[in-house]
């Protein structure tokens, strides 16, 4: 089970423009379903073969996860590089660890985290 929805849309008043101002983590530029505003979300990216793995902390009801998968496409900025991402597909935790490697930087396993997005890099 993942994390509450409302504690999502505090992070996302409160500690995603701190983290945008840092500049330190990725950040998904995307669209919004509704409003067509131009969002960016700090995130952690996961790189995996083929593109990039993100844990659905909120599950696939966050509000960026839903526009993504509405465009179909998203920008991740990754040390001042960006990638254009496509094809966003939702995994489960069994897929979703296929992805990752298994090296030291594999994440652990999150507690009740069992859903995954993967996107595909178009210029990777």
């Amino acid at each position: 089970m993942p994390m509450p929805l409302w504690f999502g849309h505090v992070n996302k008043r409160v500690f995603n423009p701190r983290e945008l101002r840092k500049g330190i983590r990725p950040v998904m530029t995307h669209i919004g379903r509704v409003s067509g505003a131009t969002h960016r979300t700090p995130l952690d990216a996961m790189p995996v073969d083929g593109g990039y793995l993100f844990i659905l902390v909120y599950g696939s009801r966050s509000d960026w996860v839903r526009n993504v998968m509405t465009a179909g496409e998203a920008t991740l900025t990754i040390e001042g590089a960006d990638v254009e991402l496509t094809s966003p597909v939702l995994l489960d935790t069994d897929e979703a660890w296929k992805l990752m490697p298994s090296t030291p930087k594999r994440p652990p396993r999150i507690p009740k985290i069992d859903e995954y997005l993967f996107m595909a890099a178009a210029n990777r």
